[in-house]
């Protein structure tokens, strides 16, 4: 685990930090419905999983871009940008509806990823324990679908850590509409290091890599 200590006295962010983390502390989260045809299309051509596919696509958009990498060292009080952030995927436990959760280390190489992540769920389903290691896990960020539901909206809130700036996404059952696949997606991101602009960026570059990736 890498990270680099923001300036900040010189970070672009200087003004905006420095009023949400302590003047007005909260977070900032938005959901829309992408389009995944092409992923799902994919997905089946090469009986390949759409869960995978997508955590892949997420964990490379999230890393694309030092704001949504940022952490916080209390114990320094520093502003820190990791080099790069892993996803922590949920394996759903049918017999007992609980969760376990799942670290798997994000490599640019799809591959390597989807090996990795499909060998961590299989590990995980051998266990009811939650798993949760945040103290082991800091440059980690939530990654939990919700197959059930095609939502319209979601809202997450973290009212005492006002100073955990890592992403965490949700997203809910795919559905056609209108002759093509979209899927609710919520992206929660801490002001004090995004603003409306940011999160709805994460969208527009999920669906340019889901384009890229499936090359449909």
């Amino acid at each position: 685990m890498n990270y680099k200590v923001i300036d900040k006295e010189t970070y672009y962010r200087k003004g905006v930090f420095r009023h949400f983390t302590e003047d007005c502390t909260c977070s900032t989260s938005m959901t829309a419905r992408i389009d995944v045809t092409d992923l799902v299309r994919y997905s089946k051509m090469t009986e390949t999983k759409f869960y995978i596919n997508f955590l892949y696509i997420l964990s490379k958009v999230l890393n694309s871009r030092e704001d949504y990498r940022m952490g916080y060292l209390r114990e320094k009080d520093e502003l820190i940008c990791y080099d790069v952030i892993n996803p922590i995927q949920y394996i759903f436990h049918k017999d007992t509806e609980t969760f376990t959760l799942v670290y798997t280390e994000y490599d640019e190489d799809y591959e390597k990823f989807y090996a990795a992540a499909l060998r961590d769920a299989e590990e995980a389903k051998k266990t009811r324990e939650y798993g949760f290691d945040i103290m082991n896990h800091p440059n980690w960020f939530d990654a939990s679908c919700i197959p059930w539901l095609s939502y319209d909206s979601m809202h997450l809130e973290l009212p005492d850590v006002h100073m955990f700036f890592a992403p965490v996404v949700n997203w809910g059952k795919y559905k056609e509409e209108n002759s093509r696949i979209v899927m609710p997606v919520t992206v929660r991101l801490n002001h004090a290091i995004a603003d409306g602009y940011l999160v709805a960026n994460v969208f527009r570059l999920l669906e340019q890599e889901i384009h890229l990736f499936a090359g449909l």
